[in-house]
């Protein structure tokens, strides 16, 4: 780090957080609103397969996810970290905006569920890059002692742009009427979001390149072909980060998206109650994150998340049944504890997948690897929670998958070797 470092790395957070911020306001709405949306864009008789309609939506986006990890992981590690971030938030503000926009069924009939469905892949596009750059570039800036706590604070402003949208959403919900929600109210937060785009791109455009990419520019040593490197030569810690990213995906789309549609489903709890305990529990999550990173930092980043997956692992399905009895007070504990597992997990991720990649592929290599694991498992979350309930009956279905997961997620983690002290690296390694 510089001479400026604290200075520096202060101006590195806030503009990787704000990118991140958008990100997951976003992706939060339209889980949020994916009963209204449902009904506006996929009427059906049975208002399950409207709900699997819009979920199939959600999950688009994460589809397109892996291309835009191609596509920005190449430039992130051939022409600068700095310059990829910039534009990736910019390319995710339009789609976001659009979507507030869009005429419904009722108004334009096929084409509205076809162009939201566009939308949606062009925006995973540029979400492809954003958040695991944001993730690197923050790394990068850390100093080995510090990459826990440092690296926390994406997880960190991820929660506050879903904490945003979970809170936009509940003052929505609380304070227009039903029919008022579903002829205008839903539109405002999704054009909001392009306010924020425009705040982060000129903070990125003033922040100063990655000190590691810096280092490989100066030795001559930029690689002209990161894909290729990383499928040649980085094929383990790829499905590393990738079993790693099944549970931090499932886990947040379930507990943080899904739940609150689950809730209204399984429970007499009207949506604006569980948009505000969800909502509540995002804050602490957002709290305790960071926490958990600088604990990690101390105690070792393995041990943190292990606990973390195991707690899930053991306590989900007792969970979901407390979740599905209707008692508010049990449906609270279960939200609190879960986050407190959730956390945990994440507190400690970001710095253990970044550095498993050398620096000059680490743009690509983490970037399509999380990306392909957030299509396959974290997209598909609040989908498949939905139809394995539905087809089992049973309300602890999305309880067991959780689980599941942790499980494959401890197996991931255990094949990881004990991080190596890295002091004379400077702010990350080149291995």
């Amino acid at each position: 780090m510089d001479s400026d470092g604290p200075k520096v790395l202060r101006k590195t957070v806030l503009a990787g957080a704000i990118g991140n911020v958008l990100e997951w306001y976003d992706f939060a709405l339209f889980g949020y609103f994916a009963p209204v949306l449902s009904r506006l864009f996929f009427p059906a008789s049975d208002p399950s397969w409207s709900l699997i309609a819009t979920f199939g939506v959600f999950a688009v986006g994460f589809l397109a996810r892996p291309l835009g990890a191609l596509l920005f992981g190449y430039w992130g590690d051939t022409r600068g970290r700095r310059a990829a971030l910039a534009w990736s938030i910019i390319l995710m503000a339009l789609p976001t905006c659009l979507v507030g926009m869009l005429p419904t069924y009722a108004q334009i009939g096929l084409a509205a569920p076809l162009i939201l469905t566009m939308l949606r892949f062009f925006q995973g596009l540029s979400v492809g890059g954003e958040f695991t750059g944001s993730v690197t570039f923050l790394v990068e800036h850390a100093a080995p002692t510090e990459r826990g706590y440092i690296g926390s604070w994406a997880g960190f402003s991820a929660q506050i742009g879903a904490l945003l949208g979970s809170g936009v959403g509940t003052v929505a919900t609380l304070n227009l009427s039903p029919d008022a929600l579903q002829e205008w109210g839903w539109r405002i937060p999704f054009v909001a979001g392009s306010v924020i785009a425009l705040v982060g791109w000129y903070l990125r455009r003033r922040i100063p390149e990655s000190p590691a990419f810096e280092q490989l520019q100066r030795s001559g040593v930029v690689s002209s072909s990161p894909v290729r490197e990383l499928f040649t030569s980085h094929r383990t810690p790829l499905l590393q980060v990738i079993g790693l990213v099944l549970l931090h995906g499932v886990g947040f789309y379930t507990f943080y998206v899904f739940l609150p549609t689950y809730l209204t489903k399984v429970t007499d709890l009207p949506m604006g109650t569980t948009l505000l305990i969800n909502t509540l529990c995002m804050a602490l999550l957002a709290i305790l994150i960071p926490c958990m990173g600088k604990l990690s930092d101390r105690v070792g980043h393995r041990w943190v998340l292990a606990a973390g997956a195991a707690g899930l692992a053991i306590s989900t399905v007792p969970f979901f049944s407390w979740l599905s009895s209707g008692q508010l007070a049990l449906i609270v504990t279960a939200q609190i504890l879960m986050t407190v597992f959730v956390s945990a997990y994440m507190g400690p991720f970001f710095a253990i997948v970044a550095t498993l990649f050398p620096v000059a592929s680490r743009y690509t290599g983490l970037s399509i690897s999380y990306n392909i694991a957030s299509a396959l498992f974290g997209g598909t979350a609040p989908l498949m929670a939905t139809v394995i309930m539905e087809r089992s009956g049973s309300a602890l279905a999305p309880g067991w998958y959780v689980s599941l997961c942790a499980v494959l997620s401890l197996i991931a983690l255990s094949t990881i070797r004990e991080e190596k002290k890295e002091n004379a690296e400077g702010p990350v390694g080149t291995h």
